[in-house]
């Protein structure tokens, strides 16, 4: 399959990292969000991210021109009957995901592969919303998706062959990254991995053992991480951290996945990360440490 076109529901952090990864590479990305303000918020976080990497002279304006040009807002799912792939990027809500990938479904030939970001949920259950559960599947990329050159290519019990073998064509052809399978399990191994050593930082600094700064310069420098746990968890999202280990803890009924209590009072006054400016560390609107 020739994947010229592309779209992406939902125009938060992951779908824009992921609609200016695809248009760097050369597609047309049609990018979608529930309302015209959250679209115009998410366009104006592109090219701020297209400036900073002009300001580190990553980029050039024409290129960020070229970029920009080949991301579409659109409002409607019948325009992503001419895509080849779908890519649904929102929040982790089971019950929503299900009604986009219906939805999808029923607006775009059965030939379109329908892709779910997911990074906790079941495909299975995902897929089941679908007519053609067949050509539904995982593709989790991991943030910034520009930087990180993997993808976790997720198959739920319905998935099939060639949906599977166009979907590694794709992660590794044409946006050159590389695609390791997974079977569907909570968490799958990046979610599943990073979310432990988050919880497990958090329990450390709850035992009183050592400060977040030491924590976090321990890994970063002791095991060349490029952020330690609680920068990284800032910059995931403490919302988004909470609701996995939530997720998974709820699966697999293990207390190793039960957040930290640190995590849940943080969440719970909008503490959020990089997103609100104010989490584990402070934030300017860059997203740069201050």
């Amino acid at each position: 399959m020739n994947f010229r076109k592309i779209g992406v529901i939902g125009a938060g952090t992951m779908g824009q990292s992921i609609a200016e990864m695809l248009a760097y590479k050369g597609m047309d990305v049609f990018l979608m969000e529930l309302t015209p303000a959250k679209l115009e918020q998410g366009m104006r976080n592109i090219e701020i991210s297209l400036d900073k990497q002009i300001e580190k002279w990553a980029l050039t304006q024409a290129e960020k021109k070229l970029i920009l040009n080949r991301i579409h807002g659109v409002t409607s799912m019948e325009d992503f009957s001419q895509c080849e792939l779908i890519i649904e990027t929102i929040t982790e809500d089971l019950e929503r995901k299900k009604a986009i990938i219906a939805a999808v479904d029923r607006a775009c030939p059965p030939d379109v592969i329908v892709a779910s970001n997911t990074s906790t949920l079941s495909l299975t259950e995902l897929a089941s919303a679908a007519e053609h559960p067949e050509r539904v599947i995982g593709m989790h990329f991991v943030y910034p998706v520009f930087k990180v050159d993997l993808v976790e290519i997720v198959r739920g019990l319905r998935t099939s062959d060639a949906t599977f073998k166009l979907t590694k064509g794709f992660v590794e052809q044409v946006i050159d990254k590389k695609g390791v399978m997974v079977f569907e399990s909570p968490g799958f191994i990046t979610t599943r991995l990073i979310c432990l050593f988050i919880n497990e930082a958090l329990h450390i600094l709850e035992e009183g053992v050592a400060s977040i700064e030491d924590i976090d310069s321990a890994m970063r420098i002791g095991y060349s991480f490029q952020h330690g746990p609680f920068e990284m968890a800032d910059r995931f999202g403490l919302d988004s951290v909470h609701a996995a280990l939530d997720s998974m803890f709820r699966e697999f009924g293990e207390l190793k996945y039960r957040p930290s209590f640190i995590l849940k009072k943080m969440v719970r006054a909008g503490q959020l990360g990089v997103k609100s400016g104010e989490g584990f560390f402070h934030y300017d609107k860059d997203g740069d440490r201050v």
